[in-house]
């Protein structure tokens, strides 16, 4: 074997160019597939990390504006949810729906000493926390007694507590801070989750009696639910329950314009799509790319054997057997695959490592949202080894079809070759 290693070194570099062009194919096809594989997964992990931060059996019932003219009313009206349309949701709907609760959004100024900033200010009931996760930092998120006693209480975000408080924001945890003209007592920070969602949290009785006492709209409906495990399931109980609040606000049964339903389980569905999508084109094109380096070796191959031919003929002539001839021939392919498949793997590694720490946690600002497009664009270590040795085996066979056609070669017609 040493002394075919030798042959393999001594003629590779009599032939640089074929070599480094083999070398190429082999190192290309394999960094290609890592790096795309990588970026893929970057993309999936991102959608994936958003993904984690709602409940996917969890939906969202917002009023809207009415798109059909029912029983005299014109279309075009606009639909805000009131107390009617929460009592039919905790009462009509609980063979599906668990917990229940509601937004009102409202906007103030807090203040805190001399530091201030305008907040939006989200009512919520405790379930809030199960359909949209928030991370706690210290302190805890609004209860059911906050709920029951109208606690002037306030959950705060991070980076809101340091532009309240600059020099230790955890300190804000138990103080009171100034809501408008009335006095909040912190009781939670969490961190934020950086997706348009670092609003401030108070209950939702304290809200609505303070800010929306003279108004009939309750704001938004939020629910877990249960039992509702395909799209078809999820979308007949989204019309059923369309239809039971279009009752209330005279609108008709069909107008799904109405009243907006959200729902998780539906969303989680597109993203879970969308990323199979997005993972098999990654594979098919990184296959393409990895065929088209197999194909590179096969012709290099056969451009060597060719070349060759008058050297095997003299092997052959001085007594060199059929099989020593497709030994070398193969031990080359296989070596040559191998190293330059090691290289293109170390480099996509590598290319992957400087994507995860230029654009890894990379945050877009959308303005009112900030999302992560791209997070942890890394590949196992297994994937990489697997696409070497596809290439290793693919450069194998490469290697055998022409050492093969070598080895059949009669010595006569390999002396005469040019």
């Amino acid at each position: 074997m040493r002394d075919i290693i030798t042959e393999i070194w001594s003629t590779a570099r009599r032939n640089k160019l074929r070599t480094t062009l083999t070398g190429f194919a082999v190192a290309w096809g394999i960094f290609m597939i890592i790096v795309l594989l990588g970026a893929g997964n970057g993309l999936i992990n991102a959608n994936m990390d958003m993904m984690g931060n709602y409940l996917s059996n969890s939906m969202e019932a917002y009023g809207s504006t009415t798109s059909k003219p029912y029983k005299g009313l014109s279309e075009g009206r606009y639909i805000q949810l009131n107390k009617r349309d929460l009592e039919a949701t905790e009462s009509e709907f609980k063979n599906h729906i668990d917990d229940v609760g509601a937004c009102y959004y409202v906007s103030s100024t807090v203040t805190n000493g001399e530091n201030y900033m305008n907040i939006q200010i989200v009512g919520v009931y405790p379930v809030h926390t199960k359909i949209n996760k928030r991370d706690l930092i210290c302190g805890r998120f609004v209860n059911d007694i906050d709920l029951k006693e109208n606690r002037k209480v306030i959950v705060l975000d991070d980076k809101q507590a340091k532009e309240l408080e600059p020099k230790d924001y955890k300190t804000l945890l138990g103080k009171n801070v100034n809501v408008g003209n009335i006095s909040f007592k912190v009781v939670g920070i969490y961190k934020n989750p950086g997706d348009g969602g670092g609003s401030a949290y108070s209950a939702y009785s304290t809200i609505k009696s303070i800010y929306g006492a003279n108004s009939n709209s309750l704001g938004n409906i939020e629910f877990t639910f249960h039992g509702l495990t395909t799209e078809e399931a999820n979308k007949a109980f989204e019309d059923t329950y369309r239809r039971r609040l279009n009752a209330n606000h005279q609108v008709h049964p069909e107008d799904e314009r109405a009243i907006w339903i959200w729902n998780g389980y539906r969303e989680n569905m597109q993203m879970e799509q969308g990323i199979a999508i997005i993972h098999t084109a990654l594979w098919i094109v990184g296959l393409f790319t990895l065929l088209s380096g197999i194909v590179g070796v096969s012709n290099i191959m056969l451009i060597t054997v060719k070349e060759r031919t008058h050297e095997f003929g003299i092997r052959k002539a001085i007594g060199a057997k059929p099989w020593s001839i497709l030994k070398l021939i193969i031990v080359e392919s296989v070596v040559i695959t191998t190293f330059f498949g090691y290289v293109g793997m170390l480099m996509g590694i590598f290319a992957n490592e400087y994507m995860d720490a230029t654009l890894g946690h990379s945050v877009t600002d959308l303005g009112v949202v900030k999302i992560t497009f791209f997070k942890d664009p890394t590949v196992g270590l297994d994937v990489c080894f697997e696409a070497t040795m596809v290439m290793i085996i693919a450069g194998t066979i490469a290697g055998l079809i022409p050492a093969l056609k070598a080895s059949k070669i009669r010595p006569i017609e390999a002396l005469r070759a040019d």
